[in-house]
């Protein structure tokens, strides 16, 4: 009946255990736990994550779901925040407040849940803004996100629609973060790579620039381009993108004395920091040597 080993104190009335019975069990020492009022841990046990997650839904009561961090981790997002509380929702009507860890959020906005593992979750959409309106620094917010978005778990669309009807507390940050996504793999490595370029130290480089030689032919779009050095920087979608059957067609850029640094957006958002040393070490190496003879153009978004 309590697979879970967690029971609502009023569902133990009915199947016949006294109020008295059940306060003796759960004192020191007996084989029962009340971790929040009106909640039985039917075992003196430390609680798993599950159980803490089954104790903060049996507090809410029958209508409630997951949200925020905790929910999110159940869609298998992996970039998340330290969270040890339980973010529930319940309907506006509801008279549950929280209490401890088990976080209770009353709304009028109460979406049909989704079922995972046997657990009422919340949209992730709506799971991630939850946990956005709950963070205060933009980088993990950021992360958060662009980890959902792009390994494809949902769509800037779906943010962008909840963040439509959201609360406006706390709002601030995730609007920063969803405004700037587009929908396609780009807007995620636009997020990565601008923060490089900006802590490289080195002169701004001409973005996106379709590469040519010297009578005209064109030989590949980079990134990122330094033409006083000739060195590119080029985008390597060698993972799978937003697209999960998507991966990279573009051919590498080859030109007698281009230096070209390869990044995959694995690495942009994983290892910013050897990406900077790379483009650093290439660009002090090109110095060392005259430029190609190679010109450029601002490259033509594809239809």
């Amino acid at each position: 009946m309590f697979p879970d080993g967690v029971a609502a104190r009023a569902k133990l009335v009915v199947l016949g255990h006294s109020h008295s019975s059940i306060s003796r069990r759960c004192r020191e020492g007996g084989p029962w736990r009340r971790p929040i009022p009106g909640v039985i841990l039917l075992t003196n046990a430390t609680p798993t994550k599950r159980q803490l997650l089954k104790v903060a839904l049996t507090h809410a009561g029958p209508e409630a779901m997951l949200t925020g961090v905790q929910a999110a981790r159940l869609y298998g997002v992996r970039r998340l925040p330290p969270e040890r509380r339980v973010h529930t929702l319940i309907p506006h009507q509801s008279k549950v407040a929280t209490w401890g860890f088990a976080i209770v959020e009353r709304t009028i906005h109460l979406p049909e849940p989704v079922e995972i593992d046997g657990l009422p979750v919340a949209p992730l959409a709506r799971a991630l803004i939850d946990a956005a309106r709950r963070m205060d620094e933009l980088k993990s917010v950021r992360a958060m996100i662009h980890d959902a978005v792009h390994r494809g778990l949902c769509t800037p669309q779906e943010l962008r629609d909840e963040l439509a009807q959201a609360s406006t507390i706390g709002s601030a940050l995730p609007r920063i973060v969803v405004n700037a996504l587009q929908d396609g793999v780009d807007s995620a490595v636009e997020q990565w790579l601008e923060p490089v370029l900006e802590r490289s130290g080195l002169p701004r480089p001409m973005r996106k620039a379709e590469l040519r030689t010297s009578d005209g032919e064109v030989i590949g779009v980079a990134e990122a381009w330094w033409p006083q050095v000739g060195v590119a920087l080029q985008i390597r979608y060698d993972e799978v993108t937003l697209e999960p059957d998507k991966v990279s067609e573009i051919p590498a850029l080859v030109a007698p004395g281009l230096i070209v640094v390869e990044v995959s957006p694995a690495r942009l958002r994983d290892e910013p920091l050897v990406v900077i040393q790379d483009v650093r070490a290439a660009y002090q190496r090109a110095r060392q040597r005259p430029p190609p003879d190679l010109g450029s153009v601002p490259a033509t978004p594809a239809a």
